[in-house]
């Protein structure tokens, strides 16, 4: 969620530089090149002190093993490398482990950011393996005590949060789909990993450009595969906001702390009340006078604006627990058409994406699953 390189992204984008067709057409505030540019020009003593540049999921991996070997994940995600430069090469024995040939130094050059790839790029990565790789001897001594484990217990080449979530999920399917069919590809599913913002990952055999929308990333959550990797910049933390800043939020919080139960719970029981006491026809047509677009922090796919602002429409005075309960719920609708709008792009442009599956803190509360369900018109997201 950390957007205080949007003027640096800008200054990358405006090169147009080739690395930038792997990113959906331009680089995010959210990915690593201008957040360093960013360093650079704003933290100059510790740009120069600095020994490495890690991602975190890296960082930790190396912290217990020594072994400073990068992840195709986070390097090709995150960090603008490009992991099909691999491709040849495959299949070749000890190919898991590679020389980090995938950088383009011209780009790095071109933005100010040459002094990166000194040293045959020691500071952002000289080799990569595809994630779960095992590291150097396992882990050290010192990490072993440290985590209460044993010297030499293996340790995989990292993968990102949401990539993790991911793996997971993208085999796992509902005992209610059809046995056969197109639905049990995996190319066929999209996994929103929903928390504080929600990253929707799909993947596919060859390679699609799907302008707005992250990728393709050779081999970053799944190997041999192209990621697509759409995202929302706030999801959870967006529900978050408008709910602490409403009048009632003390009120509900302590009605559902007394009731044992969350109070997205507390909000659910009283949108089905409010259902069977105004006679709607369905749940959605509660909220016919008030919408929301969700772009409170920007908007990552697939318009990609960091700088997108969101709206509320159809406010009154009213300043009651109803009222809350129609804003908490035209929020869900707006970041669901969010994610419909993600999935229509996808398909747009080579996706046959028909199946929805869903983890994460979100894929918990049930009137936000089915939302999504009704609105982007899939096969309901499976809970995990």
């Amino acid at each position: 969620m950390d957007h205080r390189a949007v003027d640096q992204a800008e200054r990358i984008n405006s090169h147009n530089s080739s690395v930038l067709q792997y990113c959906g057409g331009s680089v995010s505030p959210e990915m690593q090149a201008p957040k360093l540019l960013w360093v650079k020009e704003n933290l100059k003593e510790s740009w120069s002190m600095a020994f490495r540049w890690m991602d975190l999921s890296d960082w930790l991996a190396y912290r217990a093993t020594g072994d400073d070997t990068r992840s195709l994940c986070s390097t090709v995600c995150k960090w603008t490398y490009l992991g099909h430069a691999h491709m040849q090469s495959v299949n070749e024995k000890d190919s898991q482990n590679m020389d980090a040939s995938g950088w383009d130094d011209g780009f790095w050059e071109e933005i100010g950011l040459g002094d990166l790839v000194e040293g045959n790029h020691a500071k952002i990565g000289q080799s990569v393996a595809f994630p779960g790789h095992s590291l150097g001897s396992g882990l050290t001594n010192s990490a072993s005590k440290e985590l209460g484990l044993l010297t030499g217990t293996p340790v995989g080449t990292s993968l990102v949060d949401a990539h993790a979530g991911g793996v997971g999920v993208i085999e796992s399917v509902s005992d209610a789909l059809p046995p056969d069919g197109d639905n049990r590809d995996i190319c066929h599913r999209m996994v929103l990993v929903c928390g504080t913002s929600t990253c929707h990952m799909a993947v596919s055999k060859n390679k699609l450009f799907i302008p707005g929308v992250w990728g393709p990333f050779w081999s970053a959550m799944i190997p041999k595969y192209w990621l697509t990797e759409g995202g929302q910049s706030a999801t959870g933390a967006l529900l978050d906001h408008i709910l602490e800043n409403h009048a009632t939020a003390a009120l509900l919080s302590n009605q559902a702390a007394s009731q044992g139960i969350s109070m997205y719970e507390l909000l659910n029981k009283l949108l089905d009340s409010m259902v069977k006491e105004l006679n709607a026809p369905f749940l959605s047509a509660l909220t016919k006078e008030i919408h929301v677009l969700p772009d409170f922090h920007g908007n990552r796919s697939p318009v990609a604006d960091p700088k997108s602002k969101g709206m509320l429409c159809g406010l009154t005075l009213d300043r009651s627990e109803r009222q809350l309960a129609l804003l908490y719920l035209a929020t869900i609708q707006g970041i669901a058409y969010g994610t419909r709008h993600i999935v229509e792009q996808c398909n747009l442009h080579g996706h046959k994406i028909d199946t929805l599956l869903a983890c994460g803190g979100l894929a918990k509360n049930l009137l936000y699953v089915q939302e999504h369900a009704n609105i982007v018109g899939k096969t309901p997201p499976t809970e995990f």
